[in-house]
């Protein structure tokens, strides 16, 4: 019997599908994390925190809870180094504090929320005047030293989200970066609570707008696995159909951007007309550029419009027919490839310990994807490859781009030659019980987790591949010089709204 099992043996199991929760005591808790693969995410209600836990070389999936003790629950931060700002979230949202934890700091709450702790059972007062925030010093650095900050954001000269990043910098070169987020905090997990899912996918879908399509279907499967019922076929491949056309468009858009901000505007403009060709053609197929609120729990809201299979073959065939000689910019252009090489590197151990997917996993050797495994319809039917590199660096995450846009484009031409016919959607019963979902954003694996209390939502969470992407942003940016973060902010390309719920 492995660790793990043993661990398991003494736990009192809950319903939960299609894999199960367990729940734990404090000693059981901790002992798990140490024994399983780093914690996806952690989350909170009322009474209890709770883990989740994906290790593929087990074949494993589960749910780990611990009861919260006056207010109190044992910190995973220790062990687990992704959990630190899971727990300044669940101390922000429920007000339980981890005890032992690394880091105390509020996170998503500035001090600004008509109430503190929104999500706990008696919600805290008024919040007093926000004091200014609190970032970590420079390890080894001396008082009256040459070090200097530079904070940049929250509002940023591009079209972005907002953040705010401080940087602790000895001349140009970065020691020390901190990224302080919440600007695009929406009350998600509040909103959702008490609504049934059809109607909470509507915040499901806008968590993070770019991944739309991928957080509808995760959150989907969760409300599907709680009421015990399954989307039609057509349904599924529809889904898939619009989950890589999202990847496709925001591939083109990343790469365009990451090599312009290397001086680099030809490529932008290339990428950014093939990127609107597709956005115009996804409008014709499902009506809308994002395909928001077209997946929804029990299918999907429309079929594929009249003409609109063949607006995205020939979106697609234009893209693919130009993509090889844009794809040797990288090594015919010098100034480009002096960039990107060796810029904002993500060791493979690294990646591994805040179990990273996505581009920024896969670029830096983490052989991960939801669509393989855990695996979900009709993925189970397609043929795809899931390229992997492990330099780790802003050069290698933009030829992991080029080469799933070559997979993602192949696998929409598959799907659209065989639609299988059927219905559209099947109604979702009033029912009990808990859900996990999970699906493959362009950014990594989303899981979203349901439980359901007469068809309506009691408890929820939202996890965002973006929750392992900061903390490895902040660590691969020391060292380099402040002209290069952009550069490799944008190839990480890290959700802000997807972890301010």
């Amino acid at each position: 019997m492995s660790e793990i099992e043993t661990i398991l043996r003494g736990a009192e199991p809950v319903p939960c599908a299609p894999w199960s929760r367990y729940v734990l005591n404090p000693a059981s808790w901790q002992a798990l994390a140490a024994a399983a693969a780093p914690p996806m995410a952690l989350w909170a209600d009322t009474t209890q925190v709770h883990a989740l836990y994906a290790d593929e070389a087990r074949n494993l999936i589960l749910i780990a809870s611990c009861a919260v003790q006056n207010g109190r629950y044992p910190a995973l931060s220790p062990l687990r180094p992704g959990a630190r700002w899971f727990e300044r979230m669940i101390a922000d949202l429920w007000g339980h504090a981890a005890e032992g934890g690394v880091d105390a700091r509020p996170w998503l709450d500035h001090g600004r929320w008509p109430n503190t702790l929104p999500m706990a059972a008696r919600p805290g007062p008024p919040p007093l005047p926000p004091e200014p925030p609190e970032f970590l010093p420079v390890p080894g650095a001396e008082e009256g030293g040459d070090l200097h900050q530079v904070p940049v954001g929250p509002i940023h000269a591009g079209i972005i989200e907002p953040g705010h990043f401080r940087f602790s910098c000895l001349g140009e070169a970065v020691m020390r970066m901190e990224a302080r987020l919440g600007y695009t905090h929406k009350g998600t997990l509040g909103l959702m609570r008490g609504k049934s899912p059809r109607a909470a996918a509507r915040f499901a879908a806008r968590l993070s707008g770019d991944a739309t399509v991928a957080h509808s279907i995760a959150f989907a499967r969760a409300a599907e696995a709680a009421c015990g019922i399954e989307a039609p076929p057509r349904a599924a491949a529809l889904r898939a159909v619009m989950a890589e056309v999202e990847r496709v468009a925001v591939h083109l858009g990343d790469i365009g951007a990451i090599i312009n901000d290397a001086a680099f505007s030809l490529g932008l403009a290339r990428f950014g007309w093939h990127r609107e060709m597709v956005l115009r053609a996804t409008a014709a197929a499902f009506g809308h550029r994002l395909m928001m609120d077209v997946v929804v729990p029990g299918g999907v809201v429309t079929d594929i419009a009249p003409g609109g299979a063949e607006a995205l073959r020939e979106a697609l065939r234009a893209a693919a027919d130009e993509m090889p000689a844009l794809a040797r910019f990288q090594d015919d252009v010098a100034s480009l490839a002096d960039r990107l090489i060796g810029t904002g590197i993500v060791p493979p151990g690294m990646a591994e310990a805040f179990a990273a997917g996505g581009t920024v996993g896969r670029a830096a050797g983490r052989d991960a994807d939801a669509r393989r495994w855990p695996g979900y319809p009709p993925y189970d039917t397609l043929s795809f490859a899931v390229p992997v590199r492990t330099e780790g660096d802003t050069d290698a995450r933009v030829r992991v781009r080029f080469a799933e846009l070559e997979q993602s484009m192949a696998m929409i031409q598959a799907l659209l030659a065989r639609l299988p016919e059927g219905p559209l959607s099947i109604a979702l019963p009033t029912a009990s019980g808990e859900g996990i979902g999970v699906a493959e954003t362009f950014r990594g694996d989303a899981w979203h987790w349901l439980r359901l209390d007469h068809g309506a939502i009691a408890a929820s969470f939202v996890r965002d591949p973006s929750w392992a992407h900061w903390p490895l942003l902040e660590a691969a940016v020391q060292d380099i010089v402040v002209a290069d973060f952009p550069l490799c902010n944008r190839s990480f390309n890290a959700a802000y709204s997807g972890v301010d719920l």
